[in-house]
């Protein structure tokens, strides 16, 4: 009976192919909108995640900060030193490495180009706690650190806009008043989270910048960097505690140092594409419903046209959930072609808006498989009104209708 019911909803589609493509367009296009949405806002919160790791891995990024009382100010907090660089990497378990970091605006020169950068002064740490890749070249030599030596790794940006196709290890490269030589080139990381060129970098020597660039012996930021199996929060309780044990802060003293939690940003950032995601997504559901609409409609004329027929099969013996099974199937079938089609339209439309997004394509078999099962939901709901009415049909009456 089922077998029957379906071959004769598929005839009945076949013979008015027109008027079953446009009842099922509301739902391919609600069906494809909402794949599309969750898809790539799915894409996007990945893409977030990864821009923030490009940071660095499990990253606490420690600045010094402003105190909440009278006349502070954020330039009044003390900067942090290479002994607190010490400290905390000797003192507090569940670190992997800790890199002092910084940072100063120049404009670096080689041959007849130049190009204004950041040069950051550091240690051979930086690139472990920043996840950075050597391409060409190598790090600093432990000897060169402790002399300040001028020798640098130059990120990509500078190297294509110093060097073009040119092999720059080797090459000096003028850094206000001294030259530097570049020992190494850093893989290329793209954009940030930020929006900020991660390559555009020139990494020396922290006893270098800060001798020959900044004059002072100031460290701006601490970047710690936790292992994998480390509590974050017992770790960042701990660097707390050091960190006022050094800065000599009294109990009622607030902290003139601010920790910042990579993976707290990258939750806060994820979670507000999900929020979006998901309005986006219940946004484009709507036209789902609109459909379902549309094929109770398409259903009820269907009925109209079909008096006759009903009232045949009814009159020679059909039982009413027969009539009502048939009806029914047909609406299904309607519905689960749209899905399928809907599926289709939005996997070619993820793919393509995904590489015009520069996001990552997000594959989620979830979020496909519950709007197919919606859809044909859709059928049910919107087609057993229709059903039943062409069900209850009196057979007498249905053979009078012309």
């Amino acid at each position: 009976m089922l077998w029957n019911s379906l071959m004769l909803a598929l005839r009945e589609i076949r013979r008015n192919l027109l008027r079953s493509f446009l009842t099922i367009l509301g739902i391919v296009i609600g069906v494809s909108a909402v794949i599309t949405m969750v898809t790539l806002g799915n894409g996007a919160t990945q893409a977030v995640r990864e821009q923030i790791s490009s940071l660095g891995s499990n990253l606490l990024m420690v600045r010094p900060g402003q105190r909440l009382g009278a006349g502070q100010s954020a330039a009044g907090a003390p900067a942090f030193t290479e002994a607190d660089v010490e400290a905390v990497a000797t003192q507090i378990g569940g670190i992997r490495a800790v890199a002092p970091e910084v940072r100063s605006a120049v404009t670096v020169i080689h041959a007849a180009r130049n190009w204004s950068t950041s040069v950051t002064g550091t240690s051979n740490s930086y690139f472990e706690t920043n996840n950075w890749r050597i391409a060409t070249g190598r790090t600093f030599e432990p000897g060169e650190e402790r002399a300040g030596a001028a020798v640098c790794v130059i990120g990509a940006t500078v190297r294509r806009e110093l060097f073009g196709t040119q092999d720059p290890l080797g090459a000096q490269v003028r850094v206000r008043q001294f030259s530097c030589t570049v020992i190494g080139v850093l893989a290329s990381k793209g954009q940030a989270a930020m929006g900020m060129d991660q390559d555009d970098v020139v990494v020396l020597p922290l006893r270098t910048v800060q001798r020959r660039v900044t004059g002072s012996t100031r460290v701006n930021t601490l970047l710690v960097s936790l292992k994998d199996e480390a509590d974050a929060a017992q770790v960042k309780d701990a660097l707390g505690r050091l960190l006022r044990e050094r800065r000599k802060l009294s109990e009622n003293d607030d902290d003139n140092f601010n920790v910042l939690d990579t993976r707290q940003i990258a939750e806060a950032m994820s979670g507000t594409t999900q929020v979006m995601t998901t309005l986006l997504g219940a946004v484009a559901a709507v036209s789902l419903l609109v459909g379902g609409i549309g094929i109770m409609n398409i259903m009820l004329v269907s009925v109209t046209e079909r008096t006759r027929e009903v009232g045949i099969r009814l009159a020679i013996g059909a039982l009413e959930r027969e009539v009502l099974l048939q009806f029914l199937i047909e609406a299904v079938v309607l519905a689960a072609f749209g899905g399928l089609a809907g599926i289709a339209l939005a996997a070619v439309a993820s793919i393509l808006l995904a590489g015009v997004m520069q996001v990552p394509y997000v594959f989620d078999a979830a979020i496909n498989l519950m709007s197919f099962g919606f859809s044909a939901a859709i059928g049910v709901l919107f087609g057993y009104f229709p059903a039943r009415r062409a069900a209850r049909l009196d057979p007498i009456e249905a053979l009078r209708h012309e």
